[in-house]
């Protein structure tokens, strides 16, 4: 067996045996890590390669699509269709400022026409910036309409009016809502039941009215409902019993109105946020100094979260990238329920 063995080591060449094809020599880490932050993107624009991957044949791409059962868009020029929300028709209750506003701005840079629903008189300056911006910039249009979610007759007929403009009505987000600071010792009932009827019962009459609609045209649609990281737990330091207590109820009525209407294609999902930084947490900060200190410390990233931060939770969940997603909580509060 030895004798067989040194004849067909004699028989081979050392550069038949050893031969490799000749690479470059890898990066080492530092050096990796630096070619990656080599003309790093601006802003929030994703980095551009200059030169890509080949794109596979034809054929490739048609057999992923039959095998899988589902459309692909290898090879051609989509990015990730199942955000585009063009030919959309989304409302947003509380849409005239602060968070309602900034999610009716990232629906708009997808393409949907939004309707701010809000009881201001006037919007917010800011909403004719984004107004603006939809018509100049992105092609597309927001709308105002004034009315409070507790004048359940009007809201029905407003949003009957809208879905009989565009012939469709596909999401709402219900963010309306009121805050109240108040010891339970020292409630008032009528302080108690007002921040119910807006907080719980108007969300849920904004939900039916736009959920009429979305069966009335048979398209389905997509509904969330703005809870909040109090609907969890106890706010430490924070008294506000009936606020919190509402936001629980947002959670529970979702999750049945997603049973209800499931079968007609609609889906009700809830979002909620940490501590916001927005104008009235600001003046907040003024009353109670020792709250700017202390809030950031009580989640797991040291800071409290902006307005913008909720952007891409709207367009996810209007938008087809959530369509197996029901009944479900987008909890966005920096780990602090989570401790």
């Amino acid at each position: 067996m030895a004798t067989a063995f040194r004849q067909c080591s004699r028989a081979l060449r050392p550069c038949q045996i050893l031969r490799v094809p000749r690479v470059a020599k890898p990066l080492c880490t530092s050096h990796r890590l630096l070619s990656t932050l080599e003309d790093p993107p601006k802003g929030n624009q994703p980095r551009t390669p200059s030169r890509g991957p080949p794109a596979p044949p034809p054929q490739e791409s048609e057999s992923l699509s039959q095998n899988t059962g589902s459309p692909t868009y290898l090879a051609t020029t989509k990015r990730m269709p199942e955000f585009n929300l063009t030919d959309r028709v989304i409302l947003i209750s509380g849409g005239a400022r602060g968070l309602g506003l900034t999610q009716a701005e990232a629906l708009l840079e997808a393409g949907a026409t939004v309707y701010a629903l809000d009881r201001l008189p006037e919007p917010s300056t800011d909403f004719y910036r984004v107004q603006k911006r939809a018509a100049q910039e992105l092609g597309t249009t927001l709308h105002y309409r004034q009315i409070d979610v507790r004048d359940v007759e009007s809201l029905n007929k407003i949003v009957e009016d809208i879905g009989d403009t565009h012939g469709r009505l596909d999401g709402l987000i219900a963010a309306a809502a009121v805050q109240q600071e108040t010891p339970a010792l020292d409630y008032a009932a009528k302080d108690a039941n007002m921040m119910l009827e807006v907080n719980i019962t108007g969300v849920f009459m904004a939900a039916q009215a736009a959920a009429k609609q979305m069966i009335k045209f048979g398209n389905g649609g997509s509904i969330a409902l703005i809870a909040s990281m109090s609907a969890h737990v106890a706010n430490r330091g924070l008294i506000c019993p009936v606020y919190n207590a509402s936001k629980a109820g947002v959670l529970q009525l979702a999750r049945n109105l997603a049973a209800e209407w499931g079968a007609s294609g609609i889906r009700v999902n809830t979002i909620s946020p940490g501590y916001i930084v927005t104008k009235m947490v600001v003046d907040l900060f003024v009353q109670y100094p020792e709250r700017e200190e202390d809030w950031p410390k009580q989640n797991m990233l040291g800071r409290l979260s902006r307005p913008d931060e909720y952007r891409g939770a709207a367009v996810f969940l209007m938008s087809p990238a959530s369509s197996f997603m029901t009944a479900s909580d987008l909890r966005m509060d920096g780990g602090h329920t989570a401790w």
